[in-house]
């Protein structure tokens, strides 16, 4: 994770998921057994000992059926984001760095935006089930595969996937590519 005070997300993110542990009435071990997360790590994210990757949020969030945003709630009604300022999360290789816009832990949607490094690809883990995820491509092009099933997409293209299924994204350029992202989870 990234952010312009990097130490207070991670605070924040191990306050919510303390939090939402506890509500849940379950122990660490619990959530460590149902997200494959380590007790350990999951401790040390609490307290705020460690930067959790994308795949470990990824893990706690289908684990808890809370959207992945949920666990950077700040409670406000009132959302602003910029590019380029806040909170940015990198997967485990740094190919894809996703900057929240929406980070309400109530709501059914959220949204984000992805920068897709040149010549890489990413491999999400399987969102929640039922979770539909909506894709624009703002610059450049990429080819995102859903099922087996690549299609290519260009500036401004938009494609919807069942987000629940295997899917990975590929840039082939030699540039950044700036996606947003809509996720709309189940019911």
């Amino acid at each position: 994770m990234e952010a312009d005070d990097p130490k207070q997300v991670v605070l924040q993110v191990g306050t919510v998921l303390k939090q939402l542990r506890k509500e849940r009435n379950m122990s660490l071990g619990d959530l460590a057994e149902l997200s494959g997360v380590s007790k350990l790590t999951l401790g040390n994210i609490e307290r705020g000992e460690t930067n959790p990757t994308l795949g470990m949020l990824w893990k706690i969030s289908k684990s808890l059926s809370i959207p992945l945003m949920a666990l950077f709630s700040t409670g406000s009604r009132v959302s602003l984001s910029r590019a380029g300022e806040g909170l940015r999360i990198a997967g485990d290789d740094k190919a894809w760095v996703v900057e929240p816009i929406f980070q309400n832990a109530s709501d059914e949607i959220e949204m984000c935006r992805a920068y897709v490094q040149p010549n890489s690809s990413y491999y999400p883990e399987q969102h929640h089930l039922n979770t539909t995820e909506i894709v624009t491509v703002m610059s450049g092009e990429i080819t995102i595969t859903v099922s087996d099933e690549p299609y290519h997409l260009n500036q401004y293209d938009s494609i919807s996937f069942r987000a629940d299924k295997t899917h990975v994204y590929t840039n082939h350029s030699d540039d950044v590519v700036v996606l947003h992202i809509i996720l709309k989870y189940g019911v």
